[in-house]
């Protein structure tokens, strides 16, 4: 057996290197110390959004299980480095941390097992059945239950959203009017696509327009969120791991 070492930034604060630490001790003075293959990197931190670390396997996991897509061209080849990529789900990870302490400061209550078990049957469903979720799962050393806490999470930040944002959005009827006119029938008629009417599409129309507004102000809301929070990066692996520590059996 290998020892499994967690690199800890030494700018995280005191609590955070009191909970870490208290993580390393069965691991450097336990049974397992004896190992004779020498230590081997288990995790680290590659950042702390208000002393709340993001592990590496936080973005392993967000790449595993596909809540992070990389970018591909029209035949599905990859058009971003693998490490650009891993980099933006950091970041996005960074920004779904914020969110979600702002929603926690608010209190909302508990979502009910109903809600999460539907996101959690979306999920089976988009990786292509229970099976395949399983084995993403088993790779990426999560549980059923874990899962269902990170989706929870999910839905309490767009619920959060839907309710506190999604009030101040208001499409006007020029503004239909214009995407018709201006985005939906130059498209169809470039493709050689039929073109519907303007009642047939009016309401698909505003679905599209509020989403897109929707996004623009959760930008500036995680913009603003992002200019109070204290956020450091980690992004150079270590050089070293921490030397074993021998123990007389």
């Amino acid at each position: 057996m290998s020892l499994r070492f967690a690199i800890i930034p030494p700018a995280l604060s005191r609590r955070l290197l009191v909970f870490v630490s208290v993580l390393l001790i069965p691991v450097l003075f336990g049974p397992v110390a004896r190992a004779q293959e020498g230590p081997r990197l288990e995790d680290r931190i590659l950042a702390v959004v208000d002393e709340d670390p993001i592990l590496q396997s936080d973005v392993d996991r967000a790449i595993g299980l596909g809540f992070v897509a990389p970018h591909t061209d029209s035949e599905g080849q990859p058009t971003e480095a693998t490490e650009a990529f891993k980099r933006r789900v950091l970041e996005r990870l960074i920004e779904q941390r914020l969110r979600f302490h702002t929603v926690e400061s608010f209190g909302f209550e508990e979502l009910s097992a109903e809600l999460v078990d539907g996101e959690l049957e979306n999920l089976r469903r988009k990786l292509g059945g229970a099976e395949e979720l399983d084995r993403k799962l088993d790779a990426v050393d999560l549980g059923l239950t874990g899962l269902r806490q990170l989706l929870a999470r999910q839905l309490e930040v767009l619920t959060y959203i839907e309710e506190r944002l999604g009030p101040r959005i208001f499409i006007r009827r020029e503004e239909v009017q214009v995407y018709y006119q201006e985005v939906l029938v130059p498209e169809l008629t470039a493709a050689g696509s039929q073109v519907p009417a303007l009642d047939d599409v009016r309401e698909t129309i505003r679905q599209v327009l509020r989403e897109q507004r929707l996004n623009e102000e959760i930008a500036n809301w995680t913009t603003e969120l992002r200019s109070r929070a204290n956020v450091e990066l980690f992004l150079e692996p270590p050089g070293t791991l921490p030397p074993v520590v021998s123990t007389q059996p």
